[in-house]
Formats: structure tokens, C-alpha cells, sequence
């Protein structure tokens, strides 16, 4: 991960952090082509594993921790990272795994940022 790829991380902390109340404890940021991949460990609140004890609470959670961060991400467009990166935010891909609490979002941006930022 270079300079640029942590930076987006700390971005991407942040920004979950203010609009959820917490953030992942580890992310992991790669850029390819015009797609930051961001992997990330350690999700889920306290109390959110405790709803995950329950089959039904495993299917509610990946639910709301998909679906409800896209729409975060629309209703809250991230500027820092399109500024950071000088590059037009464009979409966002999201899955978690409830029982390992890893997670990842692709951040589609309209330029290479890869290209870009590869050093």
C-alpha cells in the first residue's frame, strides 16, 4: 500500500466514522485502474455482534451494512476522497461478512487512479 492508498484509507476512516459512529479498526487500500479496493476488519460495533449472535440478526446486519452504507455514500457524497484523489466519484460496491467482520468497498472513481497515483 503506498502513501496515497493509506491517505485514501484514513479518507475513507473518517468519513464512516462521522456518519456511523464508528469506523473499521484496519483498512487496506488498493488502487486498480478506477477503483480504490478498500478491505476492512473490524466493523461491527459491539452491539451489532451481539445482534449477529442470532440467524435472523446475521441477515439484518449484512443487510443494513450494505444497503444502508451505498446509501450513505449517495445522501453524503464523499468530496474529501474526489478532492484527495482529483476524480469525480462514481459508485460504490459493498459486502461485509458478518461472522468474520471483514468487509469491502470499491469506490469507482471516473479517472484511472491507479495510473495516477501508482507510485
Amino acid at each position: 500500500m503506498n502513501k496515497h492508498e493509506a491517505e485514501f484509507s484514513n479518507l475513507v476512516r473518517s468519513f464512516r466514522k462521522k456518519h456511523m459512529g464508528k469506523g473499521p479498526s484496519k483498512i487496506t487500500t488498493t488502487f486498480c485502474k478506477n477503483w480504490a479496493i478498500c478491505e476492512m476488519e473490524g466493523n461491527l460495533s459491539p452491539v451489532e455482534k451481539f445482534i449477529a449472535s442470532a440467524n435472523e440478526g446475521k441477515q439484518m446486519l449484512r443487510a443494513a451494512r450494505t444497503e444502508m452504507v451505498k446509501e450513505m455514500y449517495r445522501n453524503n457524497p464523499p468530496v474529501q476522497m474526489e478532492e484527495f484523489l482529483e476524480s469525480k466519484f462514481v459508485d460504490l460496491f459493498v459486502d461485509i461478512d458478518i461472522d468474520r467482520d471483514f468487509g469491502m468497498s470499491i469506490f469507482v472513481f471516473a479517472d484511472n487512479i491507479e495510473e495516477k497515483y501508482s507510485k
